[in-house]
């Protein structure tokens, strides 16, 4: 019992040590030197989707204040301004049954991400996709569709986070 205390605590131990000595860093403050403290967000309203654009918004707003751990203002006042866009999202059969009939689908949604600061302007391309499974020979619902924007948008809101993230790795090496 007193060996396993000891292991454990080493273990512990050992592992502040290798974090702290190797320089780790969170990819948040390798992204939020980037965009800096204070972010707006603007998204362009698709005219095919705009009930969806609002939840893709809400999506982009909350990854800023999770992810990047910045604060939301208005543009006059941001160090850094992003305006997303997306594509109609496209849905392509990735599953069939026994008798031929669609029974799963793919939605891709293409994001555009302009990142606007002061001294510079900068353009990111992002891809999301999500699997959703519909029953044999049906039309996909709207809740179907709604689903897979808004899951499909967020792995692409992460794609963005993720291309950032490496930047602001870059730039930390120079």
């Amino acid at each position: 019992m007193l060996l396993c205390r000891r292991a454990v605590k080493l273990l512990l131990l050992s592992s502040l040590i290798f974090f702290s000595a190797c320089g780790y860093k969170p990819s948040s403050k390798y992204a939020r030197s980037v965009v800096g403290e204070k972010v707006s967000t603007s998204i362009v309203i698709s005219s095919q989707d705009p009930e969806n654009t609002v939840v893709i918004k809400d999506a982009v707003d909350s990854a800023i204040i999770e992810v990047f751990h910045a604060s939301l203002v208005d543009k006059s006042y941001a160090d850094t301004n992003l305006l997303f866009s997306i594509s109609p999202p496209t849905y392509t059969p990735v599953q069939y049954d026994n008798n031929g009939f669609i029974i799963g689908y793919r939605a891709t949604i293409m994001m555009r991400v302009e990142r606007t600061t002061k001294e510079s302007k900068r353009n990111y391309n992002s891809r999301g996709t999500y699997d959703f499974a519909v029953d044999p020979n049906a039309v996909i619902t709207d809740q179907d569709r709604f689903n897979a924007i808004k899951f499909s948008a967020t792995k692409a809101i992460a794609s963005f986070i993720a291309q950032v993230s490496a930047e602001g790795s870059r730039l930390s090496k120079e």
